[in-house]
């Protein structure tokens, strides 16, 4: 049976499923949910998922909402083209790079984006540069975390976490020149982030909205 796969632009946590389905090749059929129209909240959808968020997939009559477990699905019911190491060390330290990226880059992201993309009214200079300051600060905790091409050995499911995050830091600079964080993403993560762009399929999952 088919996987129905269903998206939202823009929303990192189906980007990253959306990169996993097209890593390990998954047939699927892709429902893009408007936020506008709010089609997550609509009856059919709370069917899928009863909190009315992206990403949700239905496959082989499973209805599997939450992002992550999804990824641990999709690694374990199709093992090609594998995203978690064999190695128990590099397996269990993308499972805690993943955890990371939620728990604490996605809140300090959050927050940036809340004071420019999701403000309104006039700019607070001082919660700008506080928002600023914990996104570099988590920027370069994930730097030091980097030790080779990718996050845990080959790339893995943390590498598929962790960019559409980092992605949306470049997003803020591309709409509101200088209220994002500018140049000040560390070097070695800026390497990083152009080889996941560098994957074949990285333009096709790029968030719609963002292509126009």
């Amino acid at each position: 049976m088919t996987l129905t796969f269903y998206y939202g632009s823009g929303s990192p946590f189906a980007w990253r499923v959306w990169l996993a389905l097209e890593h390990k090749q998954i047939p699927y059929e892709l429902k893009v949910l408007s936020f506008d129209r709010e089609e997550t909240k609509s009856p059919e959808y709370l069917a899928i998922n009863p909190r009315g968020r992206v990403p949700a997939i239905v496959h082989d009559g499973l209805k599997l909402y939450e992002s992550v477990a999804i990824l641990e699905y999709l690694e374990d019911r199709f093992p090609q083209r594998p995203l978690l190491a064999d190695d128990p060390a590099q397996r269990a330290l993308a499972r805690r790079i993943v955890a990371e990226a939620d728990n604490y880059l996605f809140p300090a992201l959050t927050a940036l984006i809340e004071q420019t993309l999701f403000r309104s009214g006039p700019i607070d200079a001082e919660k700008l540069a506080a928002a600023k300051s914990g996104v570099i600060e988590e920027a370069g905790r994930f730097e030091a975390v980097l030790t080779g091409d990718y996050f845990a050995g080959p790339l893995s499911l943390a590498d598929f976490v962790v960019f559409p995050h980092l992605r949306q830091v470049r997003r803020i600079e591309e709409r509101q020149p200088g209220n994002g964080i500018g140049d000040r993403i560390p070097p070695k993560l800026t390497a990083w982030m152009k080889r996941i762009e560098a994957l074949p399929y990285y333009e096709k999952t790029t968030p719609p909205h963002w292509k126009g």
